[in-house]
């Protein structure tokens, strides 16, 4: 969340980058009028207790002495009235205010491009090239089915619409997948892998903003205060919250494999046959805990980790800045790695790298201990997916395809299927 001081001293640039976003500064001069209030009260609770303080040190001395102290009593008592409206005033104040700050967004970098979507967003590069298919692309549902790599009408049966069963080699691929990208950021790139619970409980999900605005993308449990995580960025995350970290040991860089569970309110009608938008959907996340001064470059970093996996298996991909309307609420600074899918002739987000900044950290109370010394300060927080298998799978099946529908196996995860060289029935 936004620093309410940080608000209050920077209020017409905090207004802006707001306003940036969506037009939206959620009215910061109410909240400040009761920031205001809050620290005025806080100030006379703080009187009145001083004040308390000396008469019951008064009325101790008039009884040592072996006087008349009522007049004070009766003061004390009165005092103590009032002291208890004001604090339970200020403490419903503070409720007010912490909830309306965990509505407001992240400021967006000053370096992003204005725009309220997609639209706006700023080409950075692109690697590889195009496949040159001889026939027209099938797409991935065709060729999973063709070859027997999924079973979307038995999930159905199952579960329910977006979800896949993956079947024999389909599943040994997703699977291979998964090890491949644990592998490469684990023995390449740096990272320490982490096997966390799939279901965390409300703070987790408050801590890296997923509650409150996007409660109805969760799914919840209907008997325990828990919910299903919506990727493996909850749970790494709060591996450290409140917590105070040594400055020397940052970054902090974890990976993680897990399932990921989201019921896609807000995106009806889009994708809701084949593998590319799930309701449960297998993920490697990239986490990082930086220093605030070196979080910019540690989001470099963290997209070539990501990029890393494309590049291995030569599959053709762009980067895209996100403008500032297209950045999601808790991030900063987006970039967008998205894949060529010769069946739809366009490209595909499989992974989503940001920097939050201190965002997150303040939310979920993650500090760092100076090496300097001084007070501990809020560490920034960076995720990305290292990356969707999911939707990596649909890249591998519609770029590697062959005439016929049979697919090639890229030469780096050959290793993961016992050598398999061809995917056909």
């Amino acid at each position: 969340m936004l620093d309410i001081k940080f608000i209050r001293d920077n209020l017409e640039n905090v207004k802006t980058g707001l306003g940036r976003r969506n037009g939206n500064n959620h009215d910061l001069d109410a909240l400040l009028k009761q920031e205001e209030e809050r620290r005025k009260g806080l100030q006379e609770s703080e009187q009145l207790k001083n004040k308390k303080k000396k008469l019951s040190a008064e009325v101790g001395k008039l009884k040592h002495q072996g006087k008349d102290a009522s007049k004070q009593m009766e003061e004390v008592k009165n005092l103590n009235v009032f002291i208890k409206e004001l604090d339970e005033k200020i403490e419903e104040l503070e409720s007010v205010i912490h909830e309306k700050l965990l509505h407001i967004p992240n400021l967006p970098d000053e370096s992003i491009p204005d725009g309220q979507d997609e639209s706006s967003n700023r080409f950075v590069r692109e690697w590889g090239r195009k496949p040159s298919l001889s026939t027209k692309p099938l797409n991935h549902i065709e060729l999973g089915e063709k070859l027997d790599l999924i079973d979307l009408r038995r999930a159905a049966k199952i579960s329910g619409a977006r979800f896949a069963v993956y079947k024999g080699a389909g599943a040994a691929l997703l699977r291979g997948l998964v090890n491949f990208m644990v592998d490469v950021q684990t023995q390449e790139n740096g990272y320490e892998e982490l096997y966390p619970p799939f279901l965390v409980n409300k703070a987790s999900m408050l801590g890296t903003g997923q509650l409150p605005k996007f409660e109805n993308d969760q799914f919840a449990m209907r008997d325990d205060p828990l919910y299903l995580i919506p990727t493996a960025e909850v749970p790494v995350t709060n591996f450290h919250r409140e917590e105070i970290l040594d400055e020397e040991s940052l970054p902090i860089c974890y990976t993680a494999y897990t399932p990921c569970f989201r019921r896609e309110a807000g995106s009806y009608g889009k994708d809701t046959h084949g593998l590319i938008r799930q309701h449960q959907f297998d993920k490697v996340e990239l986490v990082k805990f930086s220093r605030a001064d070196e979080s910019e470059q540690e989001l470099e970093k963290l997209v070539q980790d990501a990029e890393s996996i494309l590049k291995k298996l030569n599959l053709h991909y762009r980067v895209m800045e996100l403008c500032a309307g297209d950045i999601g609420v808790s991030a900063s600074k987006t970039y967008d790695l998205e894949v060529w899918l010769p069946s739809q002739n366009t490209y595909r987000e499989i992974s989503s790298c940001s920097n939050f900044r201190d965002y997150q950290a303040r939310r979920a109370q993650i500090r760092c201990k100076k090496r300097t010394g001084g007070k501990p300060e809020f560490v920034h927080t960076l995720n990305g997916s290292g990356l969707a298998a999911g939707r990596l799978f649909v890249a591998i099946l519609e770029n590697y395809q062959n005439a016929g529908g049979t697919v090639t196996v890229p030469d780096a995860l050959r290793p993961y299927l016992q050598g398999r060289e061809l995917l056909s029935l």
